[in-house]
């Protein structure tokens, strides 16, 4: 069984929110978890990738159908999960089909809003982070850099950014949709990382009349609140001015819900029962789901904005539909480069025997022929050298350029028709 690339994961496509939160891998706990993902275990390399739409792993394994299952139980141990509670929803993609996909998601074409922006930024942390730990070697390391070359180009050679909504402005056009304007209106932001950035920067466009920021780290809510010209508050006092928020987002890894029925209820009676719009775009779920069961509160999770914004549907899909065939080229370019790795040991292996061949005849002919002048002996060699490369070319020449499918086939027969010893072989030598 060959080496291969695997990924192995869930998204918003394959799996509720209830069951991607389950599985979110905290970015804390990433270094240990790479320790258990791949030592000792069949994988060589590997990615952890865990946002709000997905948790994946991306893989590189001498045997992919192992690496797969070690994938799917390190899913379950990271999390105390028993296998059955996600196994439905897995998907599971191998050699090109996974490096389509990885592409695919780098470009936001497999993203719950085509031509989002985060995810690549989010793929270039998660990449860098496995590489931080020694987690990503060759072959995964091009693959990502390859991925985000594609991404790039995409977006410059098509329209997919120009008609793509992101998660956070989905939630504000949302918002637009619930009140006629929001000039009057007040918002809280629940958190303040990348994706409350977002949403205060297409609040702000959309014109809200107030915003409020609040974070564990209140540094950060002062610097996020600094930029949007919004007001700063401590996270523990955050519920007393729940009254004055007519839209809250939530976007925080809070390992507990930060809204509950009992402060919405509160906040509601302050109120005098005017309406709030909540979205929650926090994986885990930062809004206890409960909330919706309330008169005159509006709450929306991360699945729900997959309806939203859809005014630029068709243009978007067209755009995709151009966004693909650029993926397609970039894989069988990479899948190229990665079909020759294997062939590189053969090709080596088939030039050092031959040249064994000929250095070991040239010394035969050269110890019976001692006569030989410098330049004679110099001849003798430029000219065996060059049989040996005419006789070589061909070989090579079709070693480099054969189809990916029979892959095996030809190296195999390679090695036995030039008698050539195994890669593994040789160096137990």
């Amino acid at each position: 069984m060959s080496a291969d690339i695997v990924i192995v994961g869930v998204n918003h496509r394959t799996a509720p929110v209830d069951v991607r939160e389950q599985l979110a891998l905290a970015n804390g706990k990433l270094d240990d978890a790479y320790r258990d993902l791949i030592d000792p275990g069949p994988l060589q390399e590997a990615v952890v990738v865990s946002t709000c739409n997905r948790v994946e792993v991306v893989a590189y394994a001498d045997d992919p159908q192992a690496a797969a299952e070690r994938i799917v139980d390190f899913l379950a141990t990271q999390n105390g999960l028993p296998r059955e509670r996600f196994d439905a929803h897995l998907y599971r993609y191998r050699g090109r089909e996974a490096v389509q996909h990885l592409f695919r998601v780098a470009a936001s074409l497999d993203s719950m809003v085509i031509g989002e922006p985060q995810i690549l930024g989010q793929l270039k942390e998660f990449y860098a982070r496995a590489a931080t730990v020694g987690a990503v070697r060759t072959v995964l390391h091009r693959c990502f850099h390859k991925s985000f070359s594609v991404a790039k180009r995409i977006r410059t050679e098509t329209g997919i950014a120009a008609k793509a909504v992101s998660v956070s402005s989905a939630a504000v056009e949302l918002a637009r949709n619930i009140f006629d304007r929001l000039e009057d209106k007040t918002a809280m932001l629940i958190g303040a990382g990348e994706m409350s950035e977002l949403a205060a920067r297409h609040l702000l466009a959309s014109g809200i009349g107030t915003m409020i920021v609040t974070n564990r780290t209140f540094d950060r809510a002062v610097e996020l609140a600094r930029e949007f010209r919004g007001t700063p508050v401590p996270y523990e006092h955050f519920p007393r001015y729940l009254p004055m928020a007519d839209i809250v987002i939530g976007s925080t890894a809070a390992p507990t819900h930060v809204l509950t029925p009992a402060l919405i209820n509160e906040a509601l009676h302050e109120r005098k029962q005017r309406p709030m719009f909540l979205v929650d775009v926090s994986v885990p779920r930062a809004f206890d789901p409960a909330i919706n069961k309330i008169d005159n509160v509006y709450l929306y999770d991360i699945d729900d904005l997959a309806d939203v914004s859809e005014d630029n549907l068709a243009e978007r899909q067209r755009e995709a539909a151009k966004a693909e065939l650029i993926v397609e080229a970039e894989v069988n370019s990479f899948w190229h480069w990665l079909s020759g790795l294997d062939v590189v040991p053969t090709i080596v292996a088939l030039r050092e025997k031959v040249e064994t061949i000929r250095r070991r005849e040239l010394d035969k002919t050269f110890s019976t022929m001692k006569d030989l002048s410098p330049r004679q002996r110099e001849g003798l060699e430029a000219l065996t050298a060059a049989i040996v490369n005419k006789i070589l070319h061909a070989p090579i020449k079709h070693l480099k350029r054969h189809d990916p499918q029979s892959e095996s086939f030809v190296i195999d027969a390679a090695r036995q028709l030039f008698d050539l010893e195994e890669p593994e072989d040789k160096e137990s030598k």
